[in-house]
Parts: C-alpha cells; structure tokens; sequence
C-alpha cells in the first residue's frame, strides 16, 4: 500500500463525521465532526486537507437496500463537489449501508450509552467508512467507486 493518510467523511446534514489514518495507511482513528453549516464548512475542510494533506478521500456513500440512490445520495454528491474544489486527490464514494450500524455497536461494546454516544458517532461511522475503503485498496489496490 502506498504510504500516506487518507481522510474519510460521513456526511450529515447537521454533522459531517471525520477519520483520518495514521501516515502508512494502516490505522483509521476517529476526529472531531464538522458542524456542516454554510460558509464554517469549506474554511474547516481546508484546514483538514492542509495539516493531513491526504493522498484520497472516502465519503460513505448513502445506497437504499436495493442499490437504488436517494435524495441523501444527491447531496453527498454535492458534498464531494465541494471537497474537489479543494483537494486534487483522488475521492471515492464508498458503501455506507451498514457503517452507523456498526459505529452503534462499537460504541455500545465501549461502554457508551446512546446519548453519551452521540457526539462519537458520526466520527465512527466515517472510521468505520475508512476501514471499508482501506480494505478495499489493501484487495484491489484502491477502494471502488471514483468520484
């Protein structure tokens, strides 16, 4: 795997969940979401591709169980839009049917209730995205799904 971080995204319409990994690309940690409201957002994510510099983005895709995409899959699409206007890096759009899912769980194995969980989890579910995409390049060289 090429060295390097990689920068993942679960994007919400009140909280934009980050991950970042460690320099190889081995480790996924969870930071601090982004509160996504016009103007802070875009002055934010240049701050983060600036002190992580990464070498690609996953944002976790929103698919309906049937592979159909929705109304949430359209604003992530402009979501991605944005991050192009400030990284040239590769973007993927990744799978995300059953990351909020497992970042509940991980938490609640953690010891976290419900509420206390919820500043955590969208963070977790952009690591959990993170992972997914690392798996993928560690099988296929990279993730699936260019933006």
């Amino acid at each position: 795997m090429q060295r390097g971080r990689r920068i993942a995204f679960d994007f919400g319409d009140v909280r934009i969940g980050v991950a970042v990994t460690d320099p190889s690309g081995i480790l996924a940690s969870p930071l601090a979401y982004l509160p996504n409201s016009q103007g802070a957002l875009e002055i934010e994510l240049k701050r983060l591709y600036q002190e992580y510099d990464p070498i690609y983005t996953a944002i976790g895709f929103p698919i309906h169980l049937s592979g159909a995409e929705g109304e949430k899959s359209r604003a992530v699409k402009g979501f991605a839009e944005l991050i192009q206007t400030i990284t040239t890096s590769p973007i993927y759009l990744i799978d995300e049917r059953m990351t909020t899912v497992s970042a509940n769980r991980t938490l609640r194995e953690a010891g976290h209730d419900s509420k206390s969980s919820k500043e955590q989890i969208d963070s977790m579910a952009a690591t959990a995205i993170l992972e997914s995409a690392l798996n993928q390049e560690r099988i296929q060289g990279e993730p699936m799904n260019r933006f």
